[in-house]
């Protein structure tokens, strides 16, 4: 059983191709992180993924109707916009038609830490607490598969490994999750596979420990690095530019 599947997808813009042709299966019980330098397609591989911009090739999520994708996939883009001064429980109610004593909006209000505050206009929130708001009403659409573009990003340390934990969690329920992630520890200690992109290109897919060498760590991100097993995971340490 697969819940994304995605066969030969890119993107062209006028001459440019941010995405070139990507092949790539999630199935439950993995937690997939996106990793690469700015620019390397991974926002247009969620994006397209979804059916949310242009795209050649195939996707098993993006010739759904609405309303089965909506079911089969939850989506949390990298925008945290929040326009309406409604309450929290409210915002994240509405991935549950609005049903906010509904089981899937306590759950998800619990798991994102924001419980404390559910009757607060969700406006009045900082950044990082509006954040995860948003990532709990994406957790309250209770789907087989979240993809997530930089969900940890803006978040305090204890929220983002919190959050990545929270994502793990999932996957071991038996559900999947996508990410876009840019902390490569974190990305190595939580996830059960890492896919790499580079310029528009997958060019690496495994597990933590396969794919995250120094190697590839130079070549893609132009990075040297430490790596070493800290409490039975990798752990990577970003240590200097490649030629500063």
């Amino acid at each position: 059983m697969t819940l994304l599947s995605i066969r030969n997808l890119s993107v062209r813009r006028g001459g440019q191709v941010p995405l070139h042709p990507a092949t790539l299966q999630v199935a439950p019980g993995e937690f997939v992180g996106l990793i690469g330098p700015n620019g390397a397609g991974k926002s247009t591989l969620l994006r397209a993924a979804l059916g949310l911009i242009a795209a050649t090739g195939d996707s098993s999520l993006a010739g759904l109707p609405l309303p089965a994708r909506a079911r089969a996939a939850a989506w949390l883009p990298q925008a945290r916009d929040i326009a309406w001064p409604v309450s929290v429980r409210h915002l994240v109610a509405l991935a549950q038609n609005g049903n906010e004593q509904a089981p899937q909006v306590c759950d998800a209000l619990e798991r994102m830490d924001v419980a404390r505050f559910a009757e607060r206009p969700a406006t009045a929130l900082s950044g990082g607490e509006q954040a995860r708001v948003l990532i709990a009403r994406a957790l309250a659409q209770d789907t087989p598969l979240l993809l997530a573009d930089e969900p940890i990003a803006g978040l305090d340390s204890a929220h983002q490994i919190g959050c990545m934990q929270c994502f793990a969690t999932l996957a071991t329920e038996g559900r999947g999750v996508v990410a876009s992630l840019h902390d490569l520890s974190l990305a190595a200690r939580h996830c059960t596979r890492i896919v790499v992109l580079s310029q528009g290109r997958i060019v690496a897919d495994g597990a933590p420990r396969t794919v995250l060498t120094p190697a590839l760590l130079e070549q893609v991100f132009a990075i040297r690095c430490h790596l070493a097993e800290v409490a039975g995971a990798l752990c990577v340490q970003p240590l200097e530019v490649v030629g500063s």
